[in-house]
């Protein structure tokens, strides 16, 4: 579903039927506030890299002073090799491994 910003989010979820107005986001909660979509790294997540089986976390950690803004904190899961820490843009490198065309020859 498309979120506020104009980006499409599976985390996003918004009723508008029949004049509701209900938004809310199913990775980060209660937590959620609709200007965080703006600088969420999800959706940019989910264009990059669509395996099965990462699962993303996420939070909204408390900025240190007041002018710092709000940001959504990302970290990936994966399911097959139980691992984490690694960046979710590029997954975990062994669910879906390179073609041989890619790999640097020794």
């Amino acid at each position: 579903m498309k979120t506020p910003a104009g980006s499409e989010c599976k985390y996003f979820y918004g009723d508008y039927y029949r004049g509701r107005d209900h938004e809310e986001c199913r990775l980060l909660g209660a937590a959620w506030t609709r200007d965080l979509c703006r600088t969420c790294p999800v959706p940019s997540i989910g264009r990059a890299n669509a395996c099965e089986f990462m699962q993303l976390r996420g939070e909204v950690p408390r900025p240190l002073t007041a002018a710092f803004q709000r940001r959504v904190k990302v970290t990936a899961f994966c399911e097959k090799t139980r691992r984490s820490g690694f960046d979710p843009h590029i997954g975990c490198g062994e669910c879906h491994p390179l073609p041989p065309v890619f790999e640097v020859k020794k």
